[in-house]
């Protein structure tokens, strides 16, 4: 179903857009009408209309300068960075609505999602392992430790942004909501999601600026729902008997199964905390305690390298999918499909049980 609505840069170039494809909190997504891999991304109420123009115009700018070059480097590309401002043919300046045509990241990528649930992981991802999950943790962890060197803040990581492969490639989308200076103008982070927030954050007033700790928290978060199939490190009822709220009231109140396993009660089902090697263990205790001395994007990504090193995964003897660390002498995910749950069901290529094996 076409929208009937057509976009204009500022030299003139037309497009005229297709389906809507995708919403969010500011604004929508849709498909251009062109040979190349591009959907536009319209915003229609932005807070301040000509902030939102200028931060836009800045973003394209910036895909020229040395430090943005590199972040852009590399096939399939890893970002969709605003390519060209646009606004919406027809009607009066003030009915027109400001966006930027970007990069259509489904050309290359998945939504990040579907690597977090079963269901979808065997749908569109039938191949995903736990080696798949590190792989992209590892992907995640590099890209944002590079985007903090070259001084962005993505401010509002989440799997909403984020795009992923089947090969555990990461990519990410939203660049106009980051926090980024230019010369010497500040354009502040805007955004923050449940679940996705910082301790420090939550309850901040709105406006508060983000930083590369949020950003290292909200990293966290998505390592740990990548290695635990999904699960929210701040899931849980609380043990003392008191109501479920949020994510957000379990992390304002510290109450993580990783960090204190009599904190939250879980179904049986979930998969098992011991499943993690103890290196990574221990960054998660770091991230997610009250010392909030948070592991970097480069500690994260160097700690990942290393479980990905040849000799460190292997496969359960009964089911070939279920890869998980040499420090655990037997299968987690085998334990997890004995209290009612499977998070890599299948068995080896050719649907019988596979052999015990080593990944490199």
């Amino acid at each position: 179903m076409t929208v009937g609505l057509t976009v204009v840069s500022g030299s003139g170039h037309t497009w005229r857009l297709t389906e809507q494809i995708g919403s969010g909190a500011e604004g929508f997504v849709y498909g251009v009408d062109d040979g190349r891999p591009l959907v536009a991304k319209l915003v229609p109420d932005p807070p301040d209309p000509e902030a939102y123009r200028r931060r836009v115009a800045r973003l394209v700018r910036q895909r020229r300068e040395p430090r943005t070059v590199g972040l852009l480097s590399g096939t399939p590309v890893r970002l969709a960075w605003p390519l060209v401002p646009v606004r919406t043919g027809g009607g009066t300046g003030s009915d027109r609505v400001d966006g930027y045509v970007m990069t259509d990241m489904r050309h290359a990528y998945q939504p990040f999602s579907r690597l977090l649930t079963v269901s979808t992981r065997t749908a569109f991802l039938p191949r995903a392992t736990w080696a798949t999950a590190l792989h992209a943790a590892r992907a995640l962890a590099r890209l944002l430790g590079e985007l903090h060197t070259e001084g962005y803040v993505v401010g509002d990581l989440k799997p909403d942004n984020l795009w992923v492969d089947e090969t555990g490639r990461v990519g990410m989308a939203d660049v106009d909501s980051w926090q980024f200076t230019d010369g010497r103008e500040v354009f502040p982070g805007r955004m923050r999601t449940p679940g996705y927030t910082a301790p420090e954050r939550i309850g901040a007033p709105a406006g508060t600026p983000p930083d590369t700790a949020s950003d290292e928290f909200a990293l966290a978060v998505l390592v740990h729902q990548l290695l635990m199939a999904g699960l929210h490190p701040f899931a849980g009822h609380p043990a003392d008997g008191g109501d479920y709220l949020s994510y957000d009231d379990n992390v304002a109140h510290g109450r993580c199964r990783i960090v204190d396993r009599t904190s939250v009660l879980l179904p049986r089902s979930v998969p098992p905390a011991d499943l993690l090697p103890r290196r990574l263990a221990e960054l998660f205790r770091t991230a997610f305690g009250p010392a909030r001395r948070r592991p970097t994007a480069a500690e994260w990504a160097q700690a990942l390298a290393a479980e990905l090193a040849p000799g460190r995964l292997k496969a359960c003897a009964v089911n070939a999918r279920h890869l998980h660390t040499v420090e655990r002498p037997w299968c987690p995910w085998c334990d997890q499909a004995e209290r009612g749950a499977d998070s890599y069901p299948g068995g080896g290529a050719d649907g019988h049980p596979g052999r015990p094996q080593e990944e490199a």
